[in-house]
């Protein structure tokens, strides 16, 4: 079948939104790692908007690893379609990228990082694509950084090159990019910054001192569901289109890009194409981290115990979904802070509505896992939040629970638990006193939490109604 491409984009039906722009027209001015379906439905689709007023804004995708996706967007002209999954579907062709660069193509990415043309600097290569310890300190023992090290001439790591084209800048006296991370990563800025001023250090103290100084790492929080494109999907696009999209990507009609306000001179207008910039990122990462994901967290453990499978499903059960509202209004929201610009009960509206959402299958089983490690920062800050001020922790206490009586369930039916501390918490939970033996588990609950005789109550007595199957009544607070 015949390709999407800047020959057959006239020729696609009226119901697919075309770009704003000549693609054709377009010129480089970002470099993006790591193009894969969440940089497209998510970044290119805000500079795509961009590119329909200034044209400089051009993105060079490239892949470090694997030629698969910059190879469909070269056939493809750089286009692709993004289509929005929700009760009023839509697809979009996205025309963002002016150029590509694919493994094996060093010399080309390093004339693209010194071309003062290029002022952005982007990524998107999950967390561990930066090579750091898990203190968010650079690794000097990953592999990759060992290698970059000992050959600067051929990097092979993100850091690598961003620093290979920080120092072609720092050496022609020329301005720097702006090196903008859009990893879920708390603080991902700063410590990018760090990471590359680290391994600079190494080669060159004068260009570390230059990159801490003059280089802009605003931090940046991003959000949007962006399912996989399977082989379903692309066959639906083929459909739709006319022509085969090897690019095609899919999220939810919600989209949210935050971004720290940085200095550069005639840049994009980001914020007219949907970005929120601040001065306070970290706010709404806490905003997302207690209200977006504790809630998460709630549904899936109070889901499963009530036999559900997915948040859609969850968020169809009546009793769950007013018992969620009310945790996300009236006990997680009063733990927040004010933050300029965000609008805390409408945040939390807005996740319900996603929530809701038909489209998207978000299995509770998944977002159960690794409680240990989520459960922290998801609800017991919170929970501790309401004890200082002086709050009931009834209603927090009861995901809480719920998460022991999961836990106790998978044990007792000899099921996996998938998280880091799986046997201690089976060898907890299927004792006779669970509640006694979880909170003991200073991993999870820090002592003084653990032992606040107001805390334990709510959660002895809301995993009491979980074990004897009986927690209607817990919902009904």
């Amino acid at each position: 079948m015949t390709s999407l491409s800047r020959d057959t984009l006239s020729a696609l039906p009226a119901t697919i939104v075309r770009p704003g722009h000549d693609p054709a027209a377009i010129r480089t001015g970002v470099v993006h790692f790591g193009p894969g379906a969440f940089h497209r439905a998510h970044q290119a689709a805000v500079f795509d908007r961009v590119l329909d007023q200034d044209p400089r804004w051009g993105i060079a995708a490239v892949s470090l690893r694997s030629g698969t996706t910059t190879d469909a967007l070269k056939r493809q002209d750089g286009l692709y379609t993004l289509a929005v999954i929700d009760r009023e579907p839509s697809m979009r062709i996205i025309a963002a990228h002016s150029d590509t660069v694919g493994p094996g193509e060093g010399a080309r990415l390093r004339a693209l990082l010194a071309d003062p043309a290029v002022r952005i600097a982007t990524s998107t290569v999950t967390e561990k694509g930066y090579c750091l310890r898990s203190d968010g300190s650079l690794d000097f023992d990953h592999k990759d950084i060992a290698h970059d090290l000992a050959r600067p001439a051929e990097p092979a790591s993100v850091i690598g090159w961003i620093v290979t084209g920080l120092a072609a800048r720092h050496a022609a006296g020329a301005a720097p990019f702006a090196m903008l991370c859009c990893d879920n990563m708390t603080g991902n800025g700063g410590k990018l910054r760090a990471a590359c001023a680290a391994f600079a250090r190494e080669l060159d103290p004068a260009l570390a001192g230059w990159i801490e100084a003059e280089v802009a790492f605003p931090d940046s929080m991003v959000d949007s569901i962006t399912p996989a494109s399977d082989a379903a999907f692309l066959a639906k696009v083929r459909h739709e289109l006319g022509v085969s999209d090897e690019a095609a990507v899919q999220r939810e009609s919600f989209t949210q890009w935050v971004l720290q306000r940085f200095d550069m001179a005639d840049g994009p207008d980001l914020a007219a194409a949907g970005v929120t910039l601040t001065d306070d990122v970290r706010g709404y990462e806490q905003a997302k981290l207690r209200i977006l994901n504790g809630a998460h967290s709630s549904l899936a453990y109070i889901g499963l115990a009530r036999g559900l499978e997915t948040v859609f499903e969850a968020m169809s059960d009546p009793a769950l979904e007013h018992f969620v509202s009310r945790l996300m209004h009236y006990d997680i929201a009063a733990s927040l802070k004010p933050v300029e610009g965000l609008d805390v009960a409408g945040y939390a509206d807005a996740v319900l509505d996603r929530f809701r959402n038909p489209e998207i299958r978000h299995l509770l089983s998944q977002i159960a896992w690794d409680g240990s490690q989520k459960l922290p920062y998801r609800l017991l800050d919170t929970v501790q939040d309401a004890l200082d001020a002086g709050r009931s922790v009834e209603r927090l206490a009861v995901p809480v629970a719920a998460w022991m009586a999961f836990v106790r369930r998978k044990a007792q039916a000899g099921e996996t638990i998938t998280d880091p501390l799986a046997d201690t918490l089976a060898q907890a939970a299927t004792g006779s006193d669970v509640a006694t033996a979880m909170l003991a588990l200073r991993q999870v609950f820090p002592e003084r939490l653990a032992t606040d005789p107001r805390f334990r109550h709510a959660v002895v007595e809301a995993l009491v109604a979980f074990l004897d199957g009986d927690i209607e009544p817990l919902l009904a607070r």
